[in-house]
């Protein structure tokens, strides 16, 4: 049986912008902000029960990116796609032709979708190489789009420390410019809202990179670690061998574990040291820097912490 069409206090006259991963930080977010400003919102994800409950949303049936009729009748109506991208998987590439394409085929006009940083068809990270290839096929769609490239994440630097107090990686001596999950939904937002309220196209066709203020290397992101930890963090740079090595444990597929490893390679290589204003010019306040984002939220190191 067919899921029936979102239904819901939805203002037909308005531009609805529908708002993919909804339950996740950058699409909660995003979702949150819009409607926030009044903007009919239609929340997508995976699992409709996990869908935050927001004024003037209204959730769609569950609609998986790869699943194309679910795609189009999630999508009917909708003038805008905020498009994150999908859990890595072999198949993501896949998985957003489908959604991109489902997406066209029922009149939606524009696609803003979350890349990321230096995608390549032979970027260094493997994952970037799908955001490349999701990017050149929206490319060549009958679509107006704009495309985020965030960096590494600032969650991400405490996340991928141990709670050994270790920073392990083969990331050398490279420079990342990681950035605030709250930056990206706001400079999204900026971007969605000038279509959206008054048919502003100045972002159409345009690229921009979403990073921190500064690029630091992880042996002083370590460094700030022990200041607000209080306790001495360590950055170990492993060899590929080495890290595909102290990754093992997981028993996580081949695929998954070269996406780790390559993450690290890519600062080593200075993929991910690009320092952009975007997130100032498009949301008008300063990028968060990680000694902010750490002072800012101490749950996120919380398993860095001694007990007694």
């Amino acid at each position: 049986m067919n899921n029936p069409p979102p239904t819901g206090p939805e203002n037909p006259d308005a531009p609805i912008v529908a708002v993919t991963g909804a339950s996740g930080a950058v699409g909660g977010r995003v979702a949150q902000r819009l409607t926030r400003a009044g903007v009919p919102v239609r929340l997508l994800g995976r699992d409709p029960f996990r869908l935050p409950e927001l004024p003037g949303a209204v959730a769609a049936p569950p609609a998986p990116y790869g699943d194309g009729e679910a795609m189009r009748r999630a999508l009917a109506g909708a003038h805008t796609l905020f498009l994150v991208s999908a859990h890595e998987s072999p198949y993501r590439v896949r998985e957003h032709t489908t959604a991109v394409d489902a997406a066209v085929a029922v009149g939606v006009e524009r696609i803003v979708y979350v890349s990321f940083l230096g995608a390549a068809p032979d970027a260094t990270f493997t994952f970037a190489r799908d955001h490349w290839h999701t990017e050149a096929h929206i490319r060549a769609a009958d679509v107006r789009y704009t495309f985020l490239r965030d960096s590494l994440y600032l969650a991400g630097i405490p996340a991928m420390t141990g709670a050994d107090g270790v920073l392990r990686g083969p990331g050398g001596d490279g420079r990342v410019a990681a950035v605030a999950h709250d930056d990206i939904a706001d400079a999204a937002v900026a971007v969605l809202l000038a279509d959206t309220e008054s048919a502003d196209t100045r972002y159409d066709g345009i690229t921009y990179d979403l990073t921190g203020p500064e690029a630091f290397t992880l042996a002083e992101a370590a460094e700030e670690l022990s200041r607000v930890t209080g306790r001495t963090i360590g950055y170990v740079a492993e060899t590929r061998e080495e890290a595909y090595a102290s990754r093992a444990r997981y028993g996580a597929e081949d695929w998954e574990v070269a996406g780790w490893v390559t993450s690290y390679e890519a600062i080593a290589t200075g993929e991910m040291a690009t320092v952009s204003d975007a997130v100032p010019d498009l949301t008008g306040h300063p990028a968060t820097s990680l000694a902010t984002f750490l002072r800012e939220h101490p749950d996120c190191y919380r398993h860095l912490l001694k007990t007694d």
